[in-house]
């Protein structure tokens, strides 16, 4: 018999021992290593039974056992210093509390979270990214406040069939045995929010609190009795279920969420956050629930626009317009208009914000997440800087006119929370030290103070775990897959913790090429099965459940991994998630990515194994192609240009091979008279001093601080000031100058200074007349553009100066004037252009307006001696 409910009864602790209680339910402990020996010496039998999840260990331990402790001097001694450092780390000043006009909080909304693998409500990089993102936000003192939903099935958990097809499993998750607090009303009943639905319908949804440190995390929860079924399933699973649901889950985490930060702030007190940052376009939502509050506290549609653009910042994660949600306008129109409008936000307006770019046939049936995330936030950002690029070619429909350029996309690397990713001994190995070295960017010259001899030995030692936990992970797989216990006894020599490692762990998508290694089987045998050099690889990854392409993709590397004359040196672990991702990125020498380029748009697994002192074996791709510098590590070579498929795997996989074959294992193995390969942990060190600063989630808050949250909180000041004057303004103004626009012409530039031969050092002296139409000097900026002229007379990467006004006429013509400096030989021209100009805006291509002249005036395309 089956049970119709599940639940957790959570142990009552003595007295003496309240504040383990605590400490469990703040998941610091995820990357603080003394609170995780503290909960190993509760019961270091049942640490291991539970996978070191302190929840379920308070679960499982014995009574008696827990009135031992609390007995114990030495123990309670340990817990109580346990408990001040805590108390300590949650109210002390940190680097956050040092800065003017910093934010007073942050709103943080991603559909997915990997705190700990003990929470299990992320899928793959976006959630590691998110995660990563509050921790290192706790450990510098940033008051964010982070929304997602609680999906009772998380993702899923993965195994292998006899054949070695991937298998879905859901497993029930209880909110009772997860580190999580229900968030309540003063009368004790659960805080609700409630979302309304088409058809006199209502979704229902309660809080539940996960503490981040110093950051709470709300997570709605639909799964409550004022549901109908449907709607009690809105949270069932991550990124589960059809287009309904998705919707459903979209709608629950932006308006619901913004809902559930405005219960939660009244409730405790915490100060509403100034800003709001989106990340990806799940929650894009939230830009629409916040124009409500505002129309109905009585401002026009594009007043509310203004004041919440101001403080929104949207990060887009994906380099592929397939990675982003859309939906039928229809669906939309359905939700947000008819009987379920809500009465101060036009429908027609909603579909507007979403509605891409025409594709040249008229159509606009479709609703785009990523373009409704951009049109509602001021600032926007990719997450490296080749993401950046490739973003700004992606979206640049939405800025007609501008150069790729110039569309105001910016870009900030992500970085990864180093106390999370390193391994206690690589901490250890730098003193009392690094903890805070692995914060910052100042003193990582330090390393090279280390011995040969003890970072060889680390390394050793990391990989033996890895190699021993892979054979324990390899057995449960093969038995799972149907084989008998007797049939195992080669997996006891599977791997050997004194061969090159190479890791290769993601998701599954056909772009991140999993199997790029097969593509010629005998030549990776070769390297497996070298007799002097060999490699071992060791694999794992999920595909998503709706992703045939994916599975396959698995399942080849899986029996290629079975085969008997190499599955001793390849392995693939099922069930990727943040516990064995640790293993994987600590224990293995070399890290492996070979993406597609560009379609990686970070990629944070090799910046955590260059952390552990491993070296990254990559495709110039995401962050790789921002910090490769030659010597830290291997950049494969890339078949750009080459459009057929099969060739360019053929050729990059042949550059993989050779890498392998000729540089790494070269240097991994070159060794004299048994000691540590000198020229390998050069390259180690090199990487640890090279890229230790820039990867860390520490650099990545603060450049999200100061380059987008604090902007964004004064933009957001200004603008509510004195009930919302200056939105009222700005927004009067954007529509009087999108009214005007028409009107405005380029109708003369003329030149001079020059003479026939122009020459380096030269000046040009610009005149141009614009035609102002209904707008006022003080609407504009009149620039001149120039530069390197291409092929077709286009200017490329041009640089931009102001002309300055001589004079207005009363027809509406103003003349300006300006110079040009020729500073570059070669071909050469100019023009000029006019943009809106006002002090609220954040980019030139903010309206999306430009007027440039009819035919390319005064252009020259001369070459400068």
């Amino acid at each position: 018999m089956r049970a119709i409910r599940r639940f957790t009864v959570r142990t009552v602790l003595p007295g003496e021992l309240a504040a383990l209680g605590e400490l469990v339910h703040n998941l610091r402990w995820s990357w603080h290593p003394e609170t995780l020996d503290l909960f190993a010496d509760v019961d270091p039998d049942v640490w291991e039974r539970v996978g070191h999840d302190p929840v379920a260990l308070l679960g499982a331990v014995e009574a008696d056992r827990l009135a031992e402790l609390a007995r114990d001097r030495r123990f309670l001694r340990r817990l109580a210093d346990a408990a001040d450092d805590l108390q300590e780390y949650m109210t002390a000043p940190r680097w956050y509390q040092t800065l003017p006009d910093a934010p007073r909080a942050i709103a943080y909304f991603s559909p997915e979270y990997g705190i700990a693998a003990a929470l299990p409500q992320y899928s793959g990089g976006l959630g590691i990214l998110a995660g990563d993102h509050l921790k290192a936000a706790s450990d510098l003192g940033v008051p964010i406040l982070a929304v997602g939903l609680l999906y009772r099935h998380g993702y899923f958990t993965q195994s292998l069939s006899p054949e070695g097809w991937q298998l879905e499993h859901y497993p029930s998750l209880d909110p009772g045995g997860l580190p999580l607090t229900l968030l309540r009303e003063d009368d004790g009943t659960p805080a609700r929010i409630r979302l309304e639905l088409p058809g006199q319908q209502n979704l229902h949804a309660q809080i539940w609190v996960a503490q981040v440190g110093r950051v709470p995390l709300l997570l709605l929860d639909s799964d409550v009795a004022d549901n109908d079924p449907a709607a009690r399933d809105v949270t069932d699973r991550l990124y589960g279920g059809g287009t309904d649901h998705r919707l459903m889950q979209e709608l629950l985490l932006g308006v619901g969420g913004v809902r559930a930060i405005r219960v939660y702030c009244r409730i405790t007190g915490h100060p509403e956050p100034e800003v709001f940052h989106t990340n990806e376009g799940h929650a894009g939502f939230l830009g629409l629930e916040r124009i409500r509050e505002l129309t109905e506290a009585r401002l026009s549609f594009d007043e509310a626009l203004e004041a919440v653009r101001a403080g929104t910042v949207f990060t887009t994660h994906t380099p592929v317009p397939a990675g982003i949600d859309r939906f039928p306008a229809e669906m939309i129109a359905r939700q947000f208009g008819g009987d379920n409008a809500w009465p101060t936000v036009p429908v027609d307006r909603i579909l507007a914000l979403g509605a891409e770019p025409e594709d040249g046939e008229g159509h606009k049936a479709i609703f785009n997440m990523a373009v409704m995330g951009m049109r509602l936030a001021q600032r926007v950002n990719g997450v490296s800087r080749l993401h950046g690029e490739v973003s700004r070619e992606m979206f640049r429909g939405l800025w007609p006119g501008f150069d790729t350029d110039e569309v105001p996309i910016g870009f900030i690397t992500n970085g990864v929370h180093a106390p999370t990713w390193v391994g206690r001994e690589i901490m250890e190995l730098a003193g009392q030290e690094m903890p805070a070295l692995m914060e910052r960017a100042q003193g990582w010259e330090g390393i090279d103070k280390i011995s040969d001899e003890d970072i060889w030995a680390i390394r050793g030692r990391l990989r033996a775990r890895l190699v021993e936990a892979a054979r324990k992970r390899l057995r449960e797989s093969w038995l799972a897959r149907g084989a008998s216990p007797a049939e195992l006894g080669w997996i006891d020599d599977a791997l050997d913790p004194e061969v090159l490692t190479i890791g290769f762990a993601r998701r599954v998508p056909s772009y991140k090429r999993l199997t790029l290694m097969l593509s010629d089987p005998e030549r990776l045998r070769s390297l497996l099965l070298h007799p002097e050099r060999p490699i071992q690889i060791v694999i794992a990854g999920k595909a998503h459940p709706a992703d045939e392409g994916g599975k396959k993709l698995i399942q080849q590397i899986v029996r290629f991994a079975d085969a008997e004359d190499v599955r001793h040196r390849i392995v693939f672990l099922p069930d990727y998630d943040m516990a064995l991702a640790q293993l994987l990125v600590q224990g293995c020498d070399v890290w492996m990515n070979n993406p597609l380029r560009p379609l990686e748009a970070c990629g944070t697994s090799g910046m955590k194994a260059a952390l552990n002192g491993g070296l990254n074996l990559s495709v110039l791709d995401g962050w790789w192609d921002e910090w490769y510098d030659g010597t830290n590590g291997w950049a494969i070579p890339t078949a750009d240009g080459v459009t057929d498929p099969a060739r360019r795997d053929e050729l990059e996989a042949a550059g993989l091979y050779e890498l392998i074959e000729n540089e790494v294992t070269d240097r991994f193995y070159d060794r004299v008279d048994g000691a540590p390969p000198r020229r390998w942990l050069e390259m180690v060190r090199h990487t640890l001093v090279s890229l230790g600063p820039k990867v860390l989630a520490g650099r990545m808050l603060r450049d999200y601080v100061l380059d987008l949250y604090t902007p964004a909180a004064k933009a957001a000041r200004a603008l509510s000031a004195d009930d919302y004057a200056q939105a009222k303004s700005f927004a009067a103004w954007k529509l009087r100058v999108a009214r005007a626009w028409p009107g405005v012409r380029v109708e003369h530039v003329e030149t001079s200074g020059v003479g026939d031969t122009p020459e380096l050092g030269a000046t040009l002296e610009v005149r141009a007349t614009i035609a102002l139409g209904e707008l006022d000097p003080g609407d504009v900026a009149v620039q001149v553009a120039y530069g390197r002229v291409g092929q077709h007379d286009e200017l490329e990467r041009p640089d931009y100066a102001d002309l300055s006004l001589d004079a207005v006429h009363d027809d509406g013509h103003a003349f300006y004037t300006g110079t040009v400096p020729l500073n570059r030989t070669g071909s050469f021209g100019y023009t000029v252009r006019v943009v809106p100009a006002h002090p609220l805006m954040a980019s030139p291509a903010e309206l999306g307006l430009i007027t440039v002249p009819e035919e390319p005036a005064g252009m020259t395309n001369g070459t400068l001696r």
